[in-house]
């Protein structure tokens, strides 16, 4: 094989397996001579070989956690994206979201030594079922205006929300070859907010002749049946070390895991690499700006009917949001770290044209003369706030697959992205407990917009440095090895020959 390209560098022996390294453009492109040493286990056999991959292959696994959150998070985005989940009070919302994100940074911070320790799968099995709590808690409310429940409920939800996301993005940015993760990351967005699509259309047809402020009952039963079964089959996932790659290597990760080791990991990354911190503004300003628009945009100004179907617009363009960008950012014929400045350049015009425009939109309106203005979707005046709305929810899926493709450009190590994703969920969830409480505080909208705004803008800048110098075109397999317990023997690994180009 080596010999029909002469780019192609010798083969050369890695323990029991063989492989061809293309060097090109400064990229390394691993060729695996032979397949996956798959046994005869279930899991390591196809339905419908040539068709279907096997539950092993790493893309089945990343198709087992999309469809997770499709049923538990895209589901709770789905009651949320109505605004004010669908509740008459709205600072019942804000304040068990106040709770929720509360619990979250608390937790979401450390989530990824939990992870590390017990694993993706019974993460996301306990995750799922915080958010079936959430949605029996409204159905609860609905019927007897329990508040304390709601509040209590949006707790609980942060614990198993913070241990759900950890192993979402071990898996999102860990288990696709390096030269596929925007695909992997874009196959992840694209069936994870389907859920809310498909779930917006829940309370729709549950509310389309309803012109109140509230919804049904069975839109909070219907939740609660779906994000039932999501944590039944967050269960089903395989362990970590059963999982193949497409290049044919495992997944790096951490054979023998504590919580002493895994505490000293989190402490090892802050004081080996503390250029992570100058994304720690993006992970900020990553949710504070759904409020203004969940909250205060979509139930501000919309009828429960209309906000449902906003809702399923928003998390519709989310879908190409994400594959817009993740597209771009696997663009092969591009050096993986000029694509990195692309994207960044994307994200900082769409920063300014989309929240430019809604700037316009909010002068026209105030906290105190929203109740007078709220809009239909038979309305005349409903075609521009719609399409802006749409605009929102694209800009949200480009600023978060952007954020989750940047974390997996510095490691392919399970282990460490799992810890930068606490970082990342911690920090984010405590912009989100502020900005709610600002919210339940009925500040003007004004404000959280223009905090929502400068925050986008300014976490930019600062990220920047990282973005244009530390970004490379590949990650050498030693420096994530230097952070687990495996070595290349156990995973058959890429052999990095990639030397200064001659």
């Amino acid at each position: 094989m080596a010999s029909e390209d002469s780019d192609r560098a010798p083969a050369v022996e890695s323990t029991d397996k063989q492989h061809d390294v293309l060097i090109k453009d400064n990229e390394v492109t691993t060729y695996v001579d032979e397949q996956p040493e798959y046994t005869n286990k279930w899991y390591d056999k196809s339905l419908l070989p040539g068709i279907l991959p096997r539950y092993s292959d790493a893309i089945s696994q990343i198709l087992m956690v999309s469809f997770v959150c499709f049923l538990t998070p895209g589901m709770y985005n789905a009651l949320s994206g109505i605004g004010g989940a669908g509740l008459s009070d709205v600072s019942l919302a804000d304040n068990a979201n106040v709770a929720l994100y509360s619990t979250f940074a608390t937790f979401g911070f450390f989530s990824g030594v939990i992870c590390n320790t017990i694993g993706a799968r019974a993460c996301l099995a306990f995750g799922g079922l915080g958010y079936a709590l959430y949605s029996a808690s409204l159905l609860c409310y609905y019927h007897t205006a329990n508040q304390g429940f709601v509040i209590f409920a949006g707790a609980i939800l942060g614990v198993c929300a913070a241990m759900l996301w950890s192993a979402q993005a071990q898996i999102i940015m860990s288990y696709p070859a390096e030269n596929a993760k925007g695909r992997g990351i874009m196959t992840f967005w694209v069936i994870f907010n389907l859920g809310a699509v498909i779930g917006s259309i829940i309370p729709l047809a549950d509310n389309i002749n309803n012109k109140g402020s509230s919804v049904n009952d069975g839109t909070y039963i219907a939740f609660l049946v779906l994000m039932i079964f999501g944590s039944c089959l967050g269960a089903c996932l395989l362990p970590i070390g059963k999982v193949w790659k497409a290049d044919g290597t495992r997944v790096i990760y951490q054979k023998n895991p504590s919580i002493k080791t895994e505490f000293y990991e989190l402490y090892k990354v802050l004081r080996t690499e503390p250029k992570i911190i100058m994304l720690f503004p993006m992970f900020f300003a990553s949710n504070w700006y759904n409020t203004y628009q969940q909250s205060d945009f979509n139930a501000g100004r919309f009828n429960v009917r209309t906000r449902s179907l906003n809702s399923l617009l928003y998390w519709f363009m989310q879908m190409f949001g994400s594959m817009f960008i993740t597209l771009i950012l696997d663009y092969s014929k591009l050096q993986r770290k000029t694509r990195a400045k692309i994207g960044w350049c994307i994200i900082t015009v769409l920063t300014f044209v989309i929240w430019g425009g809604g700037l316009a939109f909010q002068l026209k309106f105030t906290r105190a003369t929203a109740a007078d203005m709220i809009i239909d979707f038979t309305d005349k005046s409903y075609g521009g706030p719609c399409f802006l709305f749409m605009l929102y929810g694209a800009f949200d899926a480009v600023w978060q697959s952007y954020l989750y493709w940047v974390m997996g450009s510095l490691s392919n190590n399970a282990r460490k992205l799992t810890v930068y994703n606490g970082f990342y969920k911690g920090i984010q969830s405590a912009g989100a407990a502020i900005i709610w409480r600002i919210d339940a505080m009925e500040k003007p909208y004004i404000n959280i917009f223009a905090s929502s705004w400068a925050l986008l803008g300014a976490s930019l800048l600062i990220a920047a440095p990282l973005i244009f110098r530390d970004i490379t075109n590949h990650t050498e397999i030693e420096k994530d090895l230097a952070d687990s317990d495996e070595t290349i023997q156990d995973i058959a690994a890429l052999i990095q020959l990639l030397k200064k180009k001659s």
